[in-house]
């Protein structure tokens, strides 16, 4: 009876083991602070219907395991609701961990001021891939292609393409109908047309390739050799400062350093006196609203 125990308990384990999961494991939040006079259980029914939408669908067709779920957020804040008209604006963040750390490092930090959407309470959330209908699935099957794009360009050369294609699919199909948010403006470098305009660009590869290379090669090599994983990191900055001169304001370098200013800073901290000078000489020139915060770097 006990062996026959043990082999049970072994056979569960291997069902475990096989379990496949989504590829998202998303919390979504809704802020509803700034609405008054309006039943607060539309945001509860709203909040769990765009939890499972994101999260029980199947965005790709790789197999996942549980715990290789990417770890992402999605915070609505509701600005005003008029006739199930709801206008909101969505910070969307995801994040990885660093190879035999405990540590994350965030990947994506994004927010769109620009959500609006029709809801009425227990709608259910349909998707099709052809046809854009509806600008509230719409922009979280966008959100969740780019998360998804963002973490296997941190992990394989370009790994994300497919799926930063899948994005612009959807935004070459909201730009014929009435939908907000998918309009392509010149004079507005922060939409949702140009940040996957941007991410396909011929001249953001090698952008995208030393965004590879800072997570696989730098980041991930920093436990076993933190001073080579840092060079590796530093050999990069100038591709960064070159694909800004490119495109000057371009929405995925800002992106970029929204996602990783903090990490940067602390990492060259710790480097030796050249590797912060050029750092911060280099992140000075991409974005020199942040010189003060940068030129923390020379102080520690």
């Amino acid at each position: 009876m006990k062996i026959q125990k043990q082999i049970l308990f072994i056979i569960i384990l291997a069902i475990a083991g096989m379990v496949r999961a989504q590829e998202l494991n998303c919390k979504i939040q809704i802020n509803s602070d700034q609405i008054q006079g309006t039943n607060k259980s539309v945001f509860n029914t709203l909040e769990k219907s765009m939890s499972e939408f994101v999260n029980n669908r199947k965005w790709t067709d790789m197999t996942y395991a549980n715990t290789e779920r990417i770890e992402c957020t999605m915070s609505i804040i509701i600005k005003k609701v008029e006739d199930d008209v709801f206008t909101a604006e969505i910070q969307v963040q995801s994040r990885r961990p660093v190879f035999n750390t405990a540590y994350f490092t965030t990947l994506f930090n994004y927010k769109d001021n620009n959500y609006t959407f029709n809801y009425k309470e227990f709608d259910q959330l349909e998707w099709n891939e052809n046809v854009v209908s509806s600008n509230l699935t719409a922009v979280l099957a966008y959100y969740a292609y780019l998360i998804i794009g963002f973490d296997m360009d941190s992990y394989s050369r370009l790994g994300g393409t497919p799926y930063f294609q899948a994005a612009e699919s959807i935004v070459n199909a909201a730009q014929g109908s009435s939908l907000d948010g998918w309009d392509v403006s010149i004079k507005n470098p922060r939409t949702r047309y140009a940040l996957t305009n941007n991410l396909l660009d011929e001249a953001f590869k090698k952008y995208r390739n030393f965004f590879y290379e800072y997570h696989r090669l730098g980041l991930d090599e920093m436990s076993i050799n933190a001073s080579n994983g840092r060079a590796r990191i530093a050999s990069g900055l100038p591709l960064l400062r070159e694909a800004n001169r490119a495109r000057p304001s371009s929405i995925v370098i800002a992106t970029f350093l929204d996602a990783k200013n903090d990490e940067l800073i602390n990492i060259f901290s710790k480097g030796i006196t050249k590797e912060k000078e050029e750092a911060v000489q280099i992140l000075c020139d991409i974005n020199p609203s942040l010189t003060s915060r940068y030129e923390q770097i020379l102080k520690n």
